[in-house]
């Protein structure tokens, strides 16, 4: 049973459209539970105005309504950006929690806690989490992405630069304070992996947590349309597939290993093999790198990723850096496209080694995973065939939606809760029944 709740959703951005994970979390879970709730999505605006009027627009149709904070998250680029690194060194915060902690935000929590307008405050990033520590009178979670400090702490070891370790050591420290401090004090968290779960509780000091796993949208990841007919249509074995977000820095650290050591290695024992890098926000110098590459393609902001995962032998994940778990891995075995990746791009998530697909513990492991993926097509095909009956099992995103309405519902029974049911505020007229829904 499901009684209608007034959530107030925090965040940096309106997720839309969904073209990174995260947005695509957020928006498959929220868009869901709006049609059992009254959400209210506050956030600053995206730094694109336009795609925020496009944003506000869907989100209104979806019947959740935005209520916006006036101030933007400032940008990473240009002497601003250089100044706020600086700055950012004598503050005890991490610097996304810094840039991210504004007045704005601060502001409309205090003036509606208490009110009686929201039931729930839901911090849709452990960021944000700061706003909410000892102000709100009101039930309150925390979204954990990520466990922040294990990816800065990937990156503290994966990085050579002696300035940049040295001040991504920094920031690590910081997130590995701030996490211990909201983890520890937060009423709920709720991470997206088993992994994340128990870091979160052994290292962090988390009283409760709850685990909603990321997912899949089955209805538009699903196999190519044509392969009901023919299994090997359109499917190149030695065509390599990269996905994902080029402005994220576990991505960036992915294709530069791919690019300087990966894809070569490759190119040496199967000389007509192609990559094909998807991704948005490809930083210049990446670009040139990739374009002086042979056998390398980029496309980026491409409307519909499915038939890159449709015609390539399989999708690469060399990630090396990373928390929680990958959205992009349950899309490719949605759309009945093999994997090959590293135990860390596919940490966090139910899927086994050569029974739903290959994974390598080492760069080298890799180069000679992807070289038998092209040398042996029927064996990948049948992984990737596996993969898919999985994912179709455990990671429909209807079914995960139903794991964070439990979790909401259930944090309103605890005592001193009652709210839902007796509720007379703005946000339901006191002539008004709260709804119930029936699972």
């Amino acid at each position: 049973m499901s009684v209608r709740l007034r959530i107030a959703v925090l965040d940096e951005e309106l997720p839309f459209p969904a073209n990174s994970g995260k947005r695509l979390r957020t928006m498959n879970l929220i868009t869901r539970l709006a049609k059992r709730h009254e959400i209210t999505y506050v956030s600053y605006m995206n730094g694109d105005r336009d795609e925020w009027r496009l944003a506000r627009d869907y989100f209104q149709n979806a019947g959740i309504p935005v209520d916006p904070l006036d101030d933007r998250v400032p940008e990473k680029k240009g002497v601003g950006f250089c100044f706020r690194l600086f700055a950012n060194l004598f503050s005890s915060l991490p610097y996304s929690v810094q840039t991210h902690n504004r007045r704005a935000l601060r502001s409309f929590v205090r003036r509606n806690t208490g009110i009686d307008r929201f039931d729930l405050w839901h911090c849709e990033w452990t960021p944000y989490a700061l706003a909410c520590l000892g102000v709100v009178k009101e039930p309150w979670l925390v979204m954990a992405h990520n466990v922040e400090s294990l990816i800065w702490k990937r990156m503290f070891e994966s990085e050579r630069s002696g300035l940049r370790r040295w001040y991504i050591g920094r920031q690590y420290l910081k997130y590995d304070l701030f996490e211990k401090k909201v983890y520890s004090q937060s009423p709920q968290l709720v991470t997206v992996s088993d992994e994340d779960a128990r870091l979160a509780e052994t290292e962090y000091g988390a009283k409760d947590v709850r685990v909603v796993d990321n997912g899949v949208d089955l209805a538009f990841f699903h196999p190519n349309p044509r392969s009901a007919e023919n299994p090997h249509v359109d499917r190149i074995a030695h065509r390599i597939l990269f996905l994902g977000s080029l402005d994220w820095r576990p991505n960036r650290d992915a294709v530069e290993l791919l690019l300087d050591h990966v894809f070569p290695a490759i190119r040496q024992k199967v000389p007509e093999a192609e990559l094909q890098i998807v991704g948005r926000r490809a930083p210049d110098r990446l670009r040139s790198k990739i374009v002086s590459q042979k056998g390398v393609m980029l496309f980026s902001d491409v409307p519909d990723v499915r038939p890159f995962l449709w015609n390539c032998g399989f999708m690469i994940v060399p990630l090396r850096i990373g928390g929680g778990s990958r959205l992009k891995i349950l899309e490719a075995l949605a759309a009945d496209c093999p994997v090959v990746s590293t135990r860390i791009g596919a940490e966090g998530l139910r899927l086994r080694h050569e029974r739903d697909l290959l994974l390598g513990e080492t760069p080298e492991e890799l180069i000679d995973r992807a070289i038998q993926a092209i040398h042996d097509p029927e064996m990948i095909r049948r992984l990737g065939h596996t993969g898919h009956e999985t994912v179709c099992r455990e990671y429909p995103w209807d079914i995960l939606a139903e794991k964070l309405d439990t979790i909401w519902n259930d944090m309103l029974k605890r005592p001193g809760h009652d709210r839902p049911e007796n509720a007379t505020g703005p946000g339901r007229p006191r002539h008004q029944k709260p709804r119930v829904f029936f699972r």
